[in-house]
């Protein structure tokens, strides 16, 4: 299914109210989010949506393949809408969050190969990477504490 005004992918699932506010958001990141950023970005909107119903539409969406996840240093989950011709995997920098989708043929190709050799079917694999980007790494050199804010501005 997909969205005619977007060229979005669009779940199967029954589109509720809820579902398409915490989906409209989501498309709308530049970057991965939280499920708590998101349900503060809906409330600070206006939509009343619970949080509980944002952790449910990313654990469905998750499960149907529409987005991609991620880990941040704590642990937790970051999600960002999956592109269309299939799941990446990303290189996240671990002070400002920034991410990169980076080329994983060799992962896939490993994957698959485990996959065959093992008789398994249906095999799902997680790459995180992580690491300090340029922009952080010389903010580091000059001994500046930073901080990026969502919209990428350094304060």
């Amino acid at each position: 299914m997909h969205d005619s005004s977007t060229g979005e992918r669009l779940p199967a699932w029954r589109l509720t109210r809820q579902r398409h506010a915490v989906l409209r958001v989501l498309l709308d990141c530049p970057g991965f989010i939280s499920a708590r950023e998101l349900h503060e970005a809906l409330t600070a909107a206006g939509t009343a949506v619970g949080l509980t119903t944002v952790y449910r539409t990313l654990r469905t969406l998750e499960r149907d393949g529409h987005v991609d996840v991620v880990r941040e240093k704590a642990g937790e989950r970051l999600y960002r809408p999956r592109p269309t011709d299939g799941h990446r995997h990303y290189l996240v920098c671990r002070r400002c969050g920034l991410s990169r989708a980076v080329e994983a043929e060799a992962v896939e190709r490993w994957a698959n190969g485990v996959a065959a050799d093992t008789g398994f079917a249906e095999v799902e694999h997680t790459v995180e990477l992580s690491g300090i980007c340029d922009r952080c790494q010389e903010k580091s050199t000059l001994g500046n504490d930073f901080h990026i804010d969502q919209a990428g501005t350094w304060s």
